[in-house]
C-alpha cells in the first residue's frame, strides 16, 4: 500500500481540547447509528455529519473521508478486543485453562451484543484491513495469545504452541463471526460457549500430553 493510500486513513489531527475531544465523539457515535441503520455500502460523510449535526467541514478537521472514520471504529474495536484478551489472558491468579474458558465467554457474548456493527465494519474492510495500522492492531492481539500459550504450554515446541495458537485464535473469531449472525438468548451463548470452551481445553490437554 502506497503512502498516499495509507494516508488516506489516518485522522488529520488529534483533537487537543475538550470541545474537540466531544466533537470527535458525537463524529463517531453518528457514525456507528449511521453504519448500523445504512450499512458500509451507504455509509457517507455527508450522512455523518448530518446525523451528527455538525457541519461536513467539521468532519473533515479529524477525518479526510468515509475511509479513516470506518477505520477508526475497527480501530477502537480493535483496541477494546486487545485490552479485554490483556485483561483476561494476563490474569496471572487464575490457571490458563481457566482464563481460556473465560475468554470464550467474553468473546462470545461481545461478538452477539455488536454483531450488527461488526458485520457492517466486516463489509467496510476492503477500506482499510491492508493498511499498516490495521496489521499493528491485529499483531497486538496476536502477540498476547502467543503469550498466553508459553504458558500454557512451557513443554511444548514453538510449532506446537504457533499451531494451538493460530487454531484458538482462528477458530474463536470465526466460529463467533458465523454464531453471531443470528439473535442468540443468554442461555444459548452460555451453552454454545461452554461448548467451545470445552473443546479448546481438551485440545491443550492434549497436547500437554503428548
Amino acid at each position: 500500500m502506497t503512502t498516499r493510500q495509507t494516508s488516506q486513513i489516518s485522522s488529520r489531527k488529534q483533537p487537543q481540547q475538550a470541545r474537540s475531544t466531544e466533537l470527535v465523539a458525537a463524529i463517531l457515535q453518528a457514525a456507528i447509528q449511521v453504519l448500523a441503520k445504512e450499512g458500509a455500502a451507504r455509509f457517507t460523510t455527508a450522512r455523518v455529519a448530518e446525523k451528527a449535526g455538525v457541519s461536513i467541514g467539521s468532519v473533515y478537521q479529524y477525518f479526510p473521508n468515509k475511509a479513516a472514520i470506518l477505520f477508526r471504529l475497527q480501530s477502537d474495536e480493535w483496541q477494546q478486543t486487545t485490552q479485554m484478551l490483556r485483561g483476561i489472558l494476563e490474569d496471572a491468579g487464575k490457571p490458563p485453562l481457566e482464563r481460556l474458558r473465560v475468554l470464550v465467554h467474553a468473546f462470545i457474548c461481545s461478538e452477539c451484543e455488536e454483531a450488527q456493527m461488526r458485520v457492517a465494519l466486516s463489509d467496510a474492510a476492503p477500506l482499510y484491513r491492508d493498511a499498516p495500522e490495521a496489521h499493528e492492531v491485529r499483531a497486538a492481539g496476536q502477540q498476547i495469545f502467543q503469550e498466553f500459550m508459553l504458558e500454557a504450554l512451557p513443554e511444548a515446541c514453538d510449532e506446537t504452541r504457533a499451531l494451538a495458537c493460530d487454531l484458538i485464535s482462528t477458530t474463536l473469531s470465526s466460529v463467533g463471526k458465523s454464531f453471531s449472525g443470528s439473535p442468540r438468548s443468554p442461555d444459548e451463548i452460555a451453552v454454545y460457549s461452554d461448548g467451545m470452551a470445552d473443546m479448546f481445553c481438551a485440545y491443550i490437554r492434549a497436547l500437554k500430553m503428548s
